[in-house]
């Protein structure tokens, strides 16, 4: 299929070659002062093929959000991918796959430690009964057991 380049960087990628779960680095800015943004796509599922349901999405973002920054204050945002496959962990600054993928594990560790879903009440979330503790889990030890795959994004 031939289809014109887009501007979305994502729109690029031919999701029916990936090989999920990995980490990629799906994009590089140097902003105007020097500042370098760093965007990762950490997907949890196969494209097309799977997904995550929606209180798992939800509650990943708020135990990712939140215990990331135990971690690294080089953290800017996690955000969820729309077609639920998975999400973009917005980095301040360049980093290199290991760094990346210590700092994944160690927050999705923290996760599989937890207890409640931070932020799961109508005063600090939009929808606070829209969360799975044992969802974000599940997820998270699904996603750890295959790290060693996490840096081949395609088929081999």
């Amino acid at each position: 299929m031939d289809t014109p380049r887009m501007n979305v960087e994502s729109f690029n990628l031919d999701h029916r070659t990936v090989d999920a779960p990995y980490i990629r680095l799906a994009d590089l800015k140097v902003l105007p002062a020097g500042d370098v943004l760093s965007k990762y796509d950490v997907r949890f599922t196969q494209p097309n093929a799977a997904h995550l349901e929606m209180p798992t999405v939800h509650s990943l973002e708020h135990l990712f959000a939140e215990h990331s920054r135990n971690h690294s204050d080089r953290v800017l945002d996690f955000s969820p991918m729309g077609c639920q496959t998975g999400f973009y962990l917005m980095l301040q600054g360049r980093w290199d796959e290991a760094e990346v993928a210590d700092l994944v594990a160690a927050t999705l560790t923290d996760v599989l430690g937890a207890t409640e879903v931070p932020a799961a009440n109508e005063v600090q979330c939009g929808w606070g009964a829209n969360h799975t503790l044992t969802g974000a889990q599940e997820a998270a030890r699904t996603f750890l057991a295959a790290r060693d795959g996490w840096a081949q994004v395609t088929r081999a």
